[in-house]
């Protein structure tokens, strides 16, 4: 039976590789349409396939079955500035323009990503790919270089900047580098179009517009569910508003959160779910499901569920949430659906992170990443089964500056090493076995600490806006 195993894997691999070379020789005809869907502080545990139980997502874990779950697979940060930028340009925190949220750079001072990152969106139009973005771009508070048609898309409609994505009924977006009003919509009372609609429709037409041409398409659908603020057509609630569960009351400020907290959650996570089960059936419907690769992940981990009184368990067996270096905080659900590829209800335990997405597209497309400083590995071998074939990383990084930082984190095969630079303190977890951080074994491995501080000290460059020094909270 394992000579049988091998043997298909070993054709399968074959013909995929002569299907690059044939895409290389005869053009984009043969190229899979890309479909990355991102959800906003949407935590591992908050989806049927990672083990929630109460909250319902019936076409995510519905396509998950239909190809492959990575268990092991992390975000760029554990906010989603940094994470997004992370994701676009293939290099880790250490490497990476944009290491911090808006306010949080030394000068006070956004910093965009930059002209010269190469982005996901420009490998892929070098490849002959018709480019869109939808939803939060969130790495152009400048509204300059990093403003997304600058940066490799074609085709934008959303948000540059991160404030404005705290609302779900804004009263502007962005298409492409025109700000348009969106007609009836009043923010503060919460009136009009609801954006996780507007981005489905975009989505939907974007899909309909490119499966009329021959030429391949990446969508980066990003949208905002469920980062706060909490709220959510009342109709939408009746999933939920039978339940016995106890009223977690939220309270309206800069963010205007209805009143059920848990109702309004629950409701914003399943709403979404159907949303993208309309998309995953547009692609049937066009007949092109089996040439595309759908993606589906979030930016990094939650904030809603509250860590002394879980409800959800958003954080699945993780310690910490957003904001945190813990698993919680980083570790992000994954699922990828690619029919004739991607085994159905396959499941994967390759350790990877947002930086190695781009060089997996590139893989894809048949070309070679432009920057040859990335630090991402492409994980596609482990997408369509060859093991033999994949090249795993020696570490992965991350720093974060915000609360309790700087703090840096290492991981290195099932060692992870916390250190918080400004109180000299280190932390090591074996993640294989604790899964939730709760044994520090910094002082029965002192060998494996220094060690792995020796990799933290070059993992990094020095960024002028983001160094590893103590800086007071800009929201106070």
């Amino acid at each position: 039976m394992k000579l049988v195993q091998l043997l298909v894997l070993i054709l399968f691999t074959v013909l995929y590789s002569c299907q690059v070379k044939t895409e290389e020789d005869h053009g984009n005809s043969s190229k899979p349409n890309i479909l990355y869907i991102l959800l906003d502080d949407l935590g591992y545990g908050d989806v049927g396939f990672n083990g929630q139980n109460k909250i319902l997502t019936p076409r995510i874990d519905q396509m998950a079955k239909e190809g492959m779950i990575l268990t092991n697979h992390y975000a760029g940060a554990p906010v989603c500035g940094p994470s997004r930028a992370v994701l676009m340009t293939g290099k880790h925190l250490g490497h990476c323009t944009v290491r911090g949220n808006p306010r949080w750079s030394l000068s006070g001072t956004p910093v965009d990503i930059d002209s010269a990152d190469v982005t996901i969106a420009e490998e892929l139009k070098r490849a002959g790919y018709a480019t869109a973005i939808i939803g939060k771009w969130g790495l152009a508070e400048n509204l300059k270089h990093g403003r997304p048609n600058q940066q490799g898309f074609d085709y934008f409609y959303g948000f540059n900047r991160h404030l404005p994505a705290h609302h779900y009924y804004p009263e502007q977006v962005y298409r492409n580098e025109e700000l348009i009003r969106l007609e009836g919509n009043v923010t503060a009372e919460k009136k009009g179009q609801y954006i996780t609609d507007l981005f489905t429709k975009e989505a939907k037409q974007y899909i309909r517009q490119e499966a009329q041409t021959e030429q391949p398409f990446y969508l980066h659908l990003a949208y905002t569910t469920p980062h706060y603020e909490l709220t959510i057509p009342a109709e939408r609630k009746a999933l939920y508003e039978d339940k016995d569960w106890p009223l977690r009351e939220m309270k309206a400020g800069h963010y205007l959160n209805d009143k059920n907290g848990h109702v309004t959650y629950a409701a914003m996570v399943s709403d979404v779910d159907r949303q993208i089960g309309e998309i995953l059936d547009l692609l049937d419907e066009l007949k092109i499901s089996d040439n595309t690769l759908v993606v589906f992940t979030s930016d990094n981990g939650h904030e809603y569920d509250q860590l002394n009184n879980e409800f959800f368990n958003s954080n699945g067996d993780g310690r910490g949430r957003k904001r945190d270096l813990n698993e919680g905080g980083i570790k992000v659900p994954f699922a990828a659906r690619w029919p004739g590829y991607i085994a159905p209800n396959t499941t994967s335990n390759h350790v990877s992170a947002f930086w190695d997405f781009l060089p997996t597209v590139c893989a894809i497309a048949g070309v070679e990443p432009s920057d040859k400083s990335i630090d991402g590995l492409s994980f596609l071998p482990s997408l369509i089964g060859d093991t033999v074939h994949q090249k795993k990383h020696d570490y992965l990084y991350w720093e974060f500056n915000e609360r309790r930082g700087p703090i840096q984190m290492i991981r290195q095969g099932n060692w992870k090493l916390l250190r918080l630079v400004s109180k000299k303190h280190i932390e090591l977890y074996n993640v294989a076995t604790d899964v939730s951080e709760s044994n520090n074994v910094a002082v029965q491995y002192p060998e494996k600490c220094e060690y792995l501080v020796t990799l933290l000290d070059k993992a990094r460059t020095e960024h002028p806006e983001f160094p590893l020094t103590k800086r007071p909270n800009p929201y106070k």
